[in-house]
C-alpha cells in the first residue's frame, strides 16, 4: 500500500509540470501605416521628424509565443521573392521612420528616383522554424525617394592626366563607397583619385590604403577593363577584373540575330547602356548577350521592363516600336538574375 501511494503522488506530481504547449499554427495580425503618400523631401535631409509610421498588432498563436515581427518591404511585380526586411525590436507593435532613414531604405529596394513608385509593406511573424512563418495584411504605399548620388574621379595616365576629362566612380547612396568600371591601356597604369574635377586636393596610396593628398600615384593591376572601389570611410581602394562586356541582339535590333549590337559601361548609373531603335513586329524579340557569345545571356522571364531577367533566359518580346535608351544591369560575375529598363526618346 505504501508502494502504491508513492507511486499515486509521483505521477500526480508528473502531470502538474508536464504541461503540453501547442499552437493553432497562428492567426496574423494587421498592420496600419501612418501615410500612404509619401513624396519624401530632400530639403527635409536632416530632420528627424517621423514621416511614417508603421503600426501592428501581434499575432495569436494560442498562447504566449515569443514572436519575431519583421517589416517587409518590396516593389509589387516582385511577388515577395526577395523583399527587404527589417527584423523589430522586441515586442515593438510600431516602427517610425525619418525622411533620410526611409529614404534610405528606398535606395536599396532600387526603384528610380525622382518618380512616384509603388511599394508593398506587411509584416512577418515568426516563432521559430517548426512553426510556418504567417503574414499580415498587404499595405499598399506610394513613395518619390530621392538621389543621394555622389562622385570621385578617377585622372590618370590612361586619358592623359586631365581631371576635367576623367571617369568617375559613383556612389548610389551616399554612403562613402565608390565602384564603377575605367578601361585602363597597356602601359598607361598610374592614376590618383579627387574629390572634383580638378587636382587641388587628390588621393594617393600606399599599398591598399589611400592618402589624402599624399602617397604615391596608385597602378591598376592590369591593363583592360577593371572595376575599382574605393571606401573612403576606410581609406581603402580594391580592384577586380571585369568578368564579361555585353550586347543587345535580336531580330528586334538593327544588327538582327547576326550582329550584336554593344552596349557601354556606364559608371554614372553603374549599367550597361546603349541607345538604339527597336522594331515591334510580330515575334519580333531580343537579348542580352555576353562577350559575342552565347556561353551566357539574359533573357526571360520578365514580367515588366526591369523585373528577374533570367541567366540564360528566353527571348524578350519586343512589344513597343521607336528608339531607346536600354539599361542592363548585372552584376559583376555570371549572377543568377539580373535586370534591365527601356526609356523610349
Amino acid at each position: 500500500m505504501a508502494i502504491s501511494s508513492l507511486s499515486l503522488l509521483m505521477l500526480a506530481s508528473c502531470k502538474k509540470t508536464d504541461a503540453v504547449i501547442t499552437t493553432n499554427g497562428g492567426t496574423a495580425g494587421q498592420l496600419s501605416v501612418s501615410a500612404t503618400t509619401l513624396p519624401l523631401d530632400k530639403a527635409k535631409l536632416t530632420d528627424t521628424t517621423t514621416v511614417v509610421k508603421f503600426n501592428i498588432t501581434n499575432a495569436n498563436y494560442g498562447y504566449a509565443a515569443a514572436t519575431t515581427n519583421t517589416l517587409q518591404l518590396d516593389l509589387p511585380g516582385d511577388n515577395w521573392v526577395n523583399p527587404l526586411s527589417i527584423t523589430l525590436g522586441v515586442k515593438a507593435l510600431s516602427q517610425g521612420y525619418s525622411t533620410i532613414d526611409f529614404n534610405a531604405l528606398m535606395l536599396k529596394l532600387g526603384f528610380p528616383t525622382g518618380v512616384a513608385t509603388q511599394i508593398n509593406a506587411r509584416i512577418a511573424y515568426s516563432v521559430g522554424t517548426s512553426v510556418k512563418t504567417i503574414y499580415s495584411n498587404v499595405v499598399n504605399l506610394t513613395v518619390t525617394s530621392f538621389n543621394l548620388t555622389s562622385y570621385v574621379y578617377v585622372p590618370g595616365a590612361y586619358q592623359g592626366w586631365n581631371p576635367a576629362t576623367a571617369d568617375s566612380l559613383v556612389s548610389i547612396t551616399g554612403n562613402g563607397i565608390y565602384t564603377g568600371y575605367i578601361n585602363f591601356t597597356a602601359g598607361n597604369l598610374n592614376f590618383k583619385i579627387t574629390p572634383a574635377k580638378v587636382f587641388t586636393n587628390s588621393y594617393g596610396a600606399t599599398g591598399s590604403t589611400l592618402i589624402y593628398n599624399g602617397g604615391s600615384d596608385i597602378p591598376a593591376p592590369a591593363a583592360g577593363l577593371t572595376q575599382i572601389t574605393v571606401d573612403l570611410n576606410a581609406k581603402t581602394i580594391a580592384f577586380a577584373a571585369v568578368t564579361h562586356t555585353y550586347s543587345i541582339i535580336g531580330d528586334a535590333t538593327p544588327g538582327g540575330w547576326n550582329a550584336d549590337t554593344d552596349l557601354k559601361f556606364d559608371n554614372g548609373t553603374l549599367t550597361w547602356t546603349a541607345t538604339l531603335p527597336l522594331t515591334a513586329a510580330s515575334g519580333q524579340a531580343f537579348k542580352f548577350k555576353a562577350d559575342h557569345a552565347w556561353t551566357l545571356s539574359y533573357g526571360n522571364p520578365a514580367t515588366v521592363d526591369g523585373i528577374n531577367l533570367a541567366k540564360n533566359g528566353g527571348n524578350i518580346s519586343s512589344t513597343v516600336a521607336g528608339t531607346f535608351k536600354v539599361s542592363l544591369n548585372v552584376a559583376n560575375g555570371e549572377p543568377a538574375t539580373a535586370t534591365y529598363t527601356m526609356v523610349k526618346k
